[in-house]
């Protein structure tokens, strides 16, 4: 029998902050699986900074939102993925969906459509959204292989208590480094320090940034990892080291602002003198290393060296709230939607 399944569509393209007018959920009827088809249920769904900057870009009004989840398949006429199988797939924000697991579509970035999900006994699914998935391999590769930090020295994260930042501090603490995280609410520093470990925890919101670095680097800065771009960003570079690195990931500062009032550039003088490394990335570009990522941060979770944190919410209906309140920083660490 034909499912009726509900998505989420763009209504309205984003400008300024997202208003509910802009999301609208709508049911859909969805057709008979053909061969080689397969049909998912999504479990968990993920929200994330980069729908709200790249939406806009990719999608037009009236089309699904986009987003990866993670689900079972429980109809298939595909022999390789039976009905029970777990997956991770790229196909927005959607109960169910039809798709076969060997089309080429891409989705941001250069995402898969279908990615195996990644076996983790005692955990939840959900952590094929965070830790284990395109988060985790975020921070992963983010920072070792474009930071390339060095023990003893001195790295810097902004968002450090979200999904990538909270992972980034963990794994520049496991390699040697001398870490300083900042974050928006004293809890969240709270956790960061006394949970996480980072040496130093930051409030930005009520701490100015370029005197707090001041204060917990007195010698500089090696590494930043950033999420939130802006006036953050300019504030760290004038205080980086010869030969600092920064890794662009995220700008969430600037996300909600108006397309007609966008802000000033960063300044690229201090990169000069200082000869200093920027590069921007999308962890696509080690797609076929994710295994990699994956099995030795497993391995760290089981040591008890690397922790993560899930802020949930409950319920499909919720997709827009939930993707609201990680815009404005309430979660703690990754932001899943439970079905």
């Amino acid at each position: 029998m034909p499912v009726k399944a509900k998505k989420w569509i763009l209504a309205h393209q984003f400008d300024g902050v997202p208003k509910d007018s802009d999301l609208e959920l709508v049911e859909e009827e969805l057709p008979e699986l053909q061969d080689g088809q397969i049909l998912l249920e999504a479990e968990a769904l993920s929200v994330d900074p980069y729908m709200r900057a790249f939406a806009s870009r990719s999608l037009k009004e009236g089309e699904c939102m986009m987003g990866t989840q993670v689900g079972k398949v429980v109809e298939s006429k595909d022999p390789q993925y039976p009905v029970g199988t777990t997956i991770v797939a790229n196909v927005g924000w959607r109960t169910h969906a039809i798709l076969r697991a060997d089309q080429e579509r891409q989705g941001v970035g250069g995402m898969p459509t279908v990615m195996p999900a990644t076996p983790a006994p005692g955990l939840p699914v959900s952590v094929n959204l965070g830790v284990l998935g395109m988060p985790g391999a975020t921070a992963y590769f983010g920072l070792l292989e474009l930071c390339q930090p060095k023990a003893g020295e001195v790295v810097v994260v902004s968002a450090a208590a979200g999904a990538v930042g909270s992972l980034v501090g963990q794994i520049a603490k496991i390699k040697g480094c001398t870490v300083i995280g900042y974050a928006g609410t004293d809890e969240k520093c709270k956790w960061i320090k006394e949970e996480l470990g980072f040496d130093h925890a930051i409030n930005y919101k009520t701490r100015d940034v370029a005197e707090s670095l001041k204060e917990a680097a007195p010698n500089g800065v090696d590494c930043y990892f950033d999420n939130v771009g802006g006036d953050f960003l300019r504030a760290v570079m004038q205080q980086m080291n010869k030969y600092g690195r920064i890794a662009l990931c995220g700008s969430i500062s600037e996300y909600n602002d108006s397309i007609d009032s966008p802000r000033s550039g960063v300044p690229t003088f201090p990169m000069i003198p200082n000869e200093l490394r920027m590069e921007g990335f999308l962890v696509s570009r080690w797609l076929s290393r994710w295994p990699e990522a994956f099995k030795e941060m497993a391995t760290w979770i089981k040591e008890g060296k690397l922790k993560y944190r899930e802020t949930t919410t409950k319920g499909f209906e919720n997709m827009r709230e939930a993707f609201y309140g990680m815009l404005r920083g309430d979660n703690t660490g990754k932001a899943v939607v439970n079905v």
